[in-house]
């Protein structure tokens, strides 16, 4: 446990520049992108002193290095600002909606673990035979699939033509299904091809030729020597995967009107909601390091040697 504790410790030391390096870039480019949020709140009929007294208020009246230097000072005292154009607190705001993102991004990852590892495991099993070519062809079908394309078709089919399934919002199980199913439907296919290759890598090694040659049972060969070793780039796959759910699930949030933080984001950088953008994006680097922390202590778990 030791060494995985200062395994973790090492590499929360090499991300949290990253970080900062991330949160830094946007603040700047930000800043950069033409239009100011003052104007565009109060609208071409403010008067210069309205439009002064806001971005006094703001804090936008200041040099941008003074900016920046207060928006890290906040940081560090756990206050994230106010936004602009909500004149709410940033930290509440990315608090109320973060949650509404889990709801959606862990069954979605779900879904696509329990459509994946089956059929990827099978194809493999079954390598250039008619299931492995089918496999292939359906997981191929979604990948090409994009979400902003998945997601309307399956409004108009289950929603409107049928009638099944409400076409936006939340409140109850029913709102879920078409989301989650859109999210989880292009990541098991991407999954999908991750398993294949991962167990036909591992398949053909010397000691899965040697566990058969002992009498291990295929089903044993498979799912107790071939799968564990092949948990390794899986897991890096889905880690990564979950950290793109979780910080830009934008696309469906915004086809399916969830109030999650993808959505919160896209409104904030189209408002110039400067507080909002930046404590978005801190968020979303803190969901990367978090699910990158926790994908290095699981390689421990699965696999003794690396905590070497």
């Amino acid at each position: 446990m030791r060494r995985v504790g200062a395994m973790l410790a090492r590499r929360l030391l090499l991300l949290l520049p990253v970080l900062w390096l991330v949160v830094s870039l946007i603040f700047l480019l930000i800043h950069l992108v033409p239009g100011d949020p003052v104007e565009q709140m109060l609208g071409q009929g403010a008067s210069v002193a309205d439009i002064g007294a806001l971005r006094h208020a703001y804090g936008l009246d200041v040099p941008l290095g003074t900016q920046y230097m207060r928006y890290w000072i906040g940081v560090l005292h756990g206050d994230l600002g106010r936004s602009i154009r909500l004149h709410l607190p940033v930290r509440s705001l990315i608090l109320a909606r973060y949650p509404y993102t889990l709801e959606l991004a862990i069954p979605a990852i779900l879904l696509a673990i329990l459509l994946a590892f089956p059929a990827g495991i099978a194809s493999a099993r079954h390598r250039q035979h008619w299931q492995d070519r089918w496999l292939a062809a359906v997981s191929l079908f979604g990948v090409s699939f994009p979400a902003f394309t998945l997601g309307p078709v399956l409004i108009l089919i289950f929603a409107i033509d049928f009638g099944w399934l409400p076409v936006s919002g939340t409140g109850s199980w029913r709102h879920f299904v078409l989301p989650v199913f859109t999210l989880g439907a292009a990541l098991a296919a991407i999954l999908t091809r991750m398993v294949r290759t991962s167990m036909l890598e591992e398949l053909g090694q010397d000691y899965i030729r040697t566990a058969r040659a002992k009498g291990v049972s295929e089903r044993g060969v498979v799912y107790r020597h071939a799968l564990p070793n092949a948990m390794i780039p899986l897991l890096t796959v889905i880690s990564l995967q979950f950290g793109t759910l979780l910080a830009g699930a934008i696309v469906t949030e915004k086809i399916f009107s969830w109030p999650g933080l993808g959505r919160l984001t896209i409104d904030a950088i189209a408002n110039r909601d400067y507080p909002l953008v930046q404590g978005c994006i801190l968020a979303i680097g803190l969901t990367y390091i978090l699910i990158n922390l926790l994908t290095d202590a699981l390689y421990a778990v699965i696999n003794p040697r690396i905590r070497q």
